[in-house]
């Protein structure tokens, strides 16, 4: 498939029960393969996609697959959940069951009033604060040491067309927001699971929703960004549309983490999948810049966007002739975490996607003026991180480097001393504690694993302000997996719990126990998710088990869509007002496939 900007818009959203349902004409899908496709997929003899004969030959789950988590994921990310089905049907000539997004049963008998009391337990975004730590306090989270032993599954809800469930739910005023891969957004009932309205953006929703009150009105929003690299505004009540904006034009461009919303501005971090098409022949590699965008949330205008790197410019050719331009990459993968005691706004970056240096803020911690954009500081962690693709690749140097990015946020916390601290974790598998009033200084540091691409530490990691948890990857390791605890005020370790017995079945190549997810933290109790599909709840004094949730197995739905958990990689458990909700499948990155979100309560 060949990515392009395109022009046409899907409908604005569906609200089924504040209003008469609103339905766009049904894609074209050989339109959108003669537009989106064919240029690859010609059957001509120089290039390896397969010919439109050979994949009709195919079922369109599997097409559907292939867009969603296989060779296509870059270019189906950039379509619409329907446009890929539309893609699919016709090049198979066979009907998907179902419908997009998976909202024909399970609607909720009434859409109350939004009504949020000033102190309703609230979970918005990547974490309960904009400090990122993923704890949640006592109060909020309505459960204790005590209750976590009970906890019992309530409701489970099913993703159509889903080979991941890799968005965290976001919970406020009794409603549940949460995105899915095939664009649809969904608000449920909180308690009950039932579908108040749904949402159809442009391309996948892999991000946490914000939730927050609409300045100068009486309503509420709910803010998110998309794998086509859209950010949206929606009625939180009723799912309409409010604004909506293309925050970077780059055909690879996405939003994947989480953005932040503080004082009217939404903080948006801006990442790609271009390192996967630079390994294509014939692209000429590389032109993405990360960048953080500040949106007024009032109006969906930009206030300002940084890009990580000057523009890139061409350097050369490679050994087929195609142009090579440098320097590109430094995507921004996590949420923005705010320091108003500083005014700072500080994020994380990835690596160099090409050229014969590093750039200097890659695999870095970037301090922001929110106001303006300006870059205050940096500081960065591994220096010669070049890695455009695999070694060997058209467009790839002879020996790329390790590729360690931050795909952790900042984390932002006052230790029991008084010290404020800054704790990073990083896919080299060290986590380290790094001084804010002197522009990252190094307090200390802690090898959690060994690292590599697919992570040491990859997507999150939780504080209580006395300990750091750092769960661990090592995915492609010979003992992935383990679980850390760590002093903060010495960088020493307090606990180390191995890897446990496995949930999935042993042997299989992507069932093992790396620790890739983010972990969430109550007073007492850590929860963490595994890629053996299971969920475990940790004693933070000593690190032993308290309770444990399998999700490897079939679940009966609400919304009777047939559903199953599987790795649980990305985001972690979300944890609000005595419930405990879960996404489990990621069918990528060595995770297995699964597409349930999972309701625990007492």
């Amino acid at each position: 498939m060949r990515a392009t900007t395109r022009l046409s818009s899907f409908v604005a959203g569906l609200a089924f029960l504040a209003s008469a349902p609103l339905f766009a004409q049904a894609p074209d899908g050989a339109a959108i393969f003669a537009r989106e496709c064919s240029s690859c997929h010609t059957g001509a003899a120089d290039t390896r996609a397969p010919a439109p004969d050979v994949l009709r030959r195919r079922s369109p789950e599997a097409i559907l697959s292939a867009l969603t988590a296989g060779a296509m994921r870059p270019q189906g990310g950039r379509l619409t959940g329907a446009e890929r089905r539309a893609v699919a049907e016709h090049l198979t000539g066979r009907v998907l069951g179902g419908d997009v997004t998976g909202a024909a049963f399970g609607k909720c008998s009434t859409n109350p009033p939004l009504v949020v009391a000033p102190d309703a337990p609230i979970w918005s975004g990547w974490s309960p604060t904009n400090a990122n730590t993923r704890f949640q306090t006592a109060a909020q989270a309505g459960l204790s040491e005590q209750t976590v032993p009970k906890l019992t599954l309530k409701w489970a809800f099913g993703f159509p067309d889903a080979t991941s469930a890799w968005s965290q739910p976001t919970v406020a005023g009794g409603r549940l927001f949460v995105g899915s891969q095939n664009g649809t957004v969904y608000a449920l009932d909180a308690k009950s699971g039932c579908i108040l309205w749904t949402y159809a953006a442009k391309s996948g929703v892999r991000n946490a929703p914000i939730f927050a009150a609409r300045s100068g009105t009486a309503g509420y929003a709910v803010y998110f960004g998309d794998t086509g690299a859209n950010v949206y505004a929606l009625d939180a009540a009723t799912g309409a549309q409010l604004w909506m904006m293309k925050v970077d034009e780059h055909p690879f461009a996405r939003v994947t983490g989480s953005p932040t919303l503080d004082n009217g501005r939404l903080y948006v971090p801006v990442s790609s999948l271009e390192e996967t098409a630079a390994s294509q022949p014939g692209y000429e590699c590389c032109t993405f810049r990360g960048s953080v965008a500040a949106i007024d949330t009032a109006t969906g205008t930009l206030a300002w966007k940084t890009y990580m790197v000057p523009e890139a410019k061409p350097v050369g050719k490679n050994a087929q002739g195609t142009t090579l331009l440098a320097p590109a990459g430094v995507g921004v993968w996590s949420s923005p975490t705010i320091d108003h005691k500083r005014d700072l706004l500080y994020v994380t970056t990835g690596n160099t996607y090409s050229g014969a240096t590093a750039a200097p803020n890659s695999d870095a911690l970037m301090a922001l003026d929110p106001k303006t954009g300006a870059i205050t500081w940096m500081k960065q962690f591994t220096t010669g991180d070049v890695f455009g693709c695999r070694a060997g690749g058209a467009n790839c140097l002879e020996k790329s480097g390790p590729d360690f990015d931050f795909g952790t946020p900042a984390m932002l916390v006052t230790r029991t001393d008084g010290k404020d601290v800054i704790l990073l974790g990083q896919k080299s598998g060290l986590a380290y504690a790094v001084d804010p009033d002197k522009q990252g200084e190094l307090l200390w540091q802690y090898r959690a694993g060994e690292g590599s691409i697919w992570g040491g530490i990859q997507w999150g990691m939780s504080t209580d302000g006395e300990q750091l948890y750092i769960p661990v990857s090592d995915i492609r390791t010979a003992k992935p997996g383990g679980l850390h605890a760590v002093n903060l005020m010495t960088g020493q370790r307090t606990w180390f719990q191995e890897p446990h017995a496995l949930k999935c079945a042993p042997g299989t190549p992507t069932c093992n126990a790396a620790m890739i997810s983010a972990p969430t933290l109550i007073p007492g109790v850590l929860f963490s998710g595994s890629n053996d599909g299971g969920l475990r709840a940790y004693a933070t004094k000593d690190g032993s088990v308290v309770w444990e949730f399998d999700t490897n197995q079939d679940f009966t739905t609400l919304n009777r869509v047939r559903a199953s958990g599987g790795a649980i990689q990305g985001p972690g458990p979300t944890i609000v007002g005595g419930m405990l909700y879960l996404n489990a499948g990621y069918g990528d990155h060595l995770g297995r496939p699964g597409n349930v979100l999972l309701a625990f309560g007492e």
